[in-house]
């Protein structure tokens, strides 16, 4: 259980520098006068650095897994948000974007097998718990950003550093344990109660689930990205107003996060994938004509109900797979990762062209993708 909150912790904090980077937007559209396009092409940076590498790595570290990644990967995070605290130019914003998603390419594949390693067999709490960890960090990204650089300057960026510090030093002792107990481990671990499926079922499972997570992430980039612009535009609120609504939204996906997984182990994943994906549409429909009050309460739910089904999915893919653990959440964190850049480039292209509200009005109907989960197989759970 130690070994299980530490990588959670390290998730928190990671996610957290992370999440610096889409609240400081208003502040880096102002300083260096950039277009909404260009806001998205710095989301799509990251999260294509983030998505590309990590199936490859996971692929390879099934086979030859490596500890040492862990903290070697979030030093290249340290050196990422380093150069985002100094950057004078758009490319340098890019060139750091693009640093602090190669550390999360390295973070994630290897981080999601050791609390598969350290799960007991509840393998639904304990991706629930290492995803939770990244929510909460999500969520306390933008109060720290508000705190510390909003209103103080892009220098005070440089104090996000001592996170990704703290980070190295707990992943040093998580590579040793993880190195201690690979052999007695992995093998135990890899082992799925669920028989293989037929090849063609597995696929066809697989697309099925990555179309669900191009739904979730798509309207989720959406809101991560844009919706403080939103709250500003329409009910000229202002930034740091803007930010705790963002805030509220994200606490409402940690905590759907933390349901997900141990509901799943329950009840099956299956359902939970439907409920909190086809079960969000009423509401995302429902916010582009609500108030100011009836956007936070919408926001909330939806954040409570879409976050719930991707620990499900995740843990749904690696028992369709068995003995690729590495691989499957590389191939899905990768797929969140660069399914959200690429929504949040089109959603900011969409908000230069008709407008930041129209975003939330063609979002609103990606959630009904959710009917797509009636095609998944039956499993163990």
């Amino acid at each position: 259980m130690q070994i299980l909150l530490s990588i959670a912790f390290v998730h928190l904090l990671n996610d957290c520098v992370q999440a610096v980077l889409p609240s400081i937007y208003p502040l880096l559209k102002d300083q260096f006068a950039l277009t909404f396009t260009q806001v998205g092409l710095i989301t799509l940076t990251f999260q294509c650095t983030a998505s590309l590498l990590q199936p490859w790595i996971g692929l390879y570290t099934d086979k030859r897994p490596l500890p040492f990644l862990l903290p070697a990967g979030m030093c290249v995070t340290l050196a990422g948000v380093g150069l985002l605290a100094t950057a004078d130019t758009f490319a340098m914003l890019l060139l750091a974007a693009a640093m602090i998603g190669v550390g999360s390419s390295t973070f994630h594949p290897e981080a999601s097998r050791v609390a598969r390693l350290a799960s007991g067999g509840r393998f639904g709490f304990a991706q629930s718990l290492f995803q939770v960890g990244g929510n909460v960090g999500s969520a306390l990204g933008p109060l720290l950003a508000a705190a510390i650089i909003v209103g103080h300057g892009q220098g005070r960026i440089a104090w996000f550093m001592l996170l990704v510090l703290v980070a190295v030093v707990v992943l040093v002792g998580v590579s040793r344990w993880y190195g201690g107990h690979l052999k007695n481990t992995v093998r135990k671990a890899g082992m799925q109660p669920v028989a293989p499926l037929p090849r063609g079922r597995v696929i066809a499972a697989l697309a099925v689930l990555a179309m669900l997570v191009f739904s979730k992430y798509i309207y989720m980039a959406s809101l991560s990205s844009y919706y403080t612009f939103y709250l500003i535009e329409k009910f000229h609120v202002s930034v740091d107003t803007a930010q705790m609504y963002l805030f509220l939204f994200l606490a409402a996906v940690a905590a759907g996060t933390f349901a997900g997984g141990p509901i799943g182990d329950r009840v099956g994943r299956k359902r939970v994938i439907w409920a909190s994906i086809l079960g969000a549409a009423p509401f995302t429909l429902a916010l582009p004509y609500a108030d100011l009050a009836w956007t936070a309460v919408l926001s909330v739910v939806i954040g409570l109900v879409m976050s719930s089904a991707f620990s499900a999915i995740v843990v749904f893919a690696q028992e369709l797979v068995p003995g690729k653990v590495g691989m499957i959440a590389g191939i899905f964190f990768g797929l969140m990762f660069g399914v959200s850049g690429i929504g949040a480039a089109a959603m900011g292209h969409i908000a230069d062209v008709a407008g930041i509200e129209k975003v939330y009005h063609i979002a609103s109907f990606l959630p009904l993708l959710g009917l797509l989960a009636a095609l998944l197989p039956k499993m163990g759970r």
